[in-house]
């Protein structure tokens, strides 16, 4: 039987990653309100503004309800913003900015530079197989540092950010500085499904 995975649907990339889970495999749901979010077996945060999201998780009264399941243990995936949000720890985040923390890192917001600093390269993912996976940055965090429960997946290969983690995961937790979902490659979406699924 196929998961069902949410993706957050306060603001951003939305529609691109319903079109790579479903492709990959997946049967997706937009999550909006808390009852949605009781239904899927995980949870994509999208790319987006992530000060924009945290400050609508509340409107939505989502926050809460969204907190509960991340300790229940359900997967969650997130990209760019969705990664900022999965950060136990923000540097250069706007005053007042809540995430929801569950990854032992501290991240960068924007560390990349601005939109038009944005970039594509190809990188070798820990888990994804296939060869390198097509990346995009846009306006992009990168991970400063992470603690000792969380595994590197990917880190940017050449050019002057060399070095720099931009993929982890912890537990049932996963994390791209990246939108894989604007590539037409869905290996990572696919990735994330097979955590999922193991999960459940």
């Amino acid at each position: 039987m196929r998961p069902t995975i949410g993706v957050l649907a306060l603001q951003g990339d939305v529609p691109e990653h319903v079109r790579a889970l479903e492709s990959a495999g997946a049967s997706v749901v937009r999550v909006r309100r808390a009852r949605e979010l009781d239904g899927v077996d995980g949870l994509v945060l999208p790319g987006g503004e992530s000060t924009t999201m945290s400050r609508l998780l509340d409107v939505f009264e989502l926050r809460e309800p969204l907190l509960a399941r991340l300790r229940e243990g359900m997967p969650a995936y997130g990209s760019c913003a969705g990664m900022i949000l999965l950060a136990d720890r923000v540097l250069d985040g706007a005053a007042g900015q809540l995430g929801l923390g569950g990854i032992d890192m501290t991240v960068r917001r924007n560390a990349f530079g601005r939109q038009v600093d944005s970039f594509e390269t190809a990188l070798d993912v820990q888990g994804v197989a296939g060869g390198p996976v097509p990346a995009t940055f846009i306006r992009a965090p990168w991970v400063e540092e992470v603690g000792e429960g969380v595994e590197v997946l990917a880190t940017v290969g050449s050019g002057p950010a060399t070095g720099r983690i931009v993929a982890v995961a912890q537990g049932p937790l996963m994390a791209t500085s990246f939108h894989p979902e604007i590539t037409g490659d869905d290996r990572v979406h696919a990735h994330f499904i097979r955590l999922v699924s193991k999960e459940r």
